[in-house]
């Protein structure tokens, strides 16, 4: 019988297995890691949110005071001025505000994937909705699609300040903008979610 001194002098580095280990960043950019640090080239590039290359200005009216959109409306000075817009709510990842001298701003940078926690982000966007509903303004809700993390957003806000569960909002929301399609984890957390 070998002692376990003896097994670990006789091992040999030579005789292991490569591995490799699939790394998916917080951006959502994948690339595969092998023992030795040599990494390959990434196996599919990621954004963390929904990639949509069309120009999309169409504009969800939730409540005379809610709107909700994708970027190219956000950035869209007649679409804003259209809709009466003076607050603005980006939770987009990587989008910039297109206007700070003329909007009052809000971001908050949200990724759209399922693992990430959508509803600990209600209150503080439901505290800015609040704040362009008390200054009788309009506040635009947008992310990157108008999709996923703003429709959330949204419905999160439906729930939380208007006293609607989750189907009644998501209703509401869909009516308004039929695009929306928050990812399964968003869904899922806002079924579940007790204001």
């Amino acid at each position: 019988m070998h002692s376990l001194a003896q097994e670990i002098e006789g091992f040999s580095k030579t005789k292991l297995k490569k591995q490799s280990t699939v790394v998916t960043t917080v951006l959502g950019r994948r690339h595969v890691e092998k023992r030795d640090d040599e990494n390959e080239d990434p196996l599919e590039s990621g954004c963390g949110f929904v990639q949509d290359t069309s120009l999309d200005l169409r504009v969800g009216i939730i409540k005379p005071f809610l709107l909700l959109s994708s970027q190219d409306a956000a950035q869209d000075i007649d679409t804003l001025k259209t809709f009466k817009v003076s607050h603005i709510l980006n939770v987009a990842y990587g989008v910039k505000n297109s206007f700070p001298d003329l909007f009052c701003y809000k971001t908050v940078t949200i990724l759209d994937i399922p693992e990430t926690n959508i509803t600990s982000y209600i209150q503080e966007c439901s505290q800015f909705i609040d704040q362009a509903k008390t200054e009788s303004g309009v506040v635009l809700v947008h992310c990157n699609a108008g999709v996923s993390r703003a429709a959330s957003v949204v419905i999160g806000y439906l729930m939380n300040r208007e006293g609607l569960g989750f189907d009644d909002a998501f209703t509401l929301v869909k009516k308004a903008r039929p695009s929306i399609h928050p990812n399964p984890g968003f869904h899922e957390q806002l079924k579940n979610y007790k204001p």
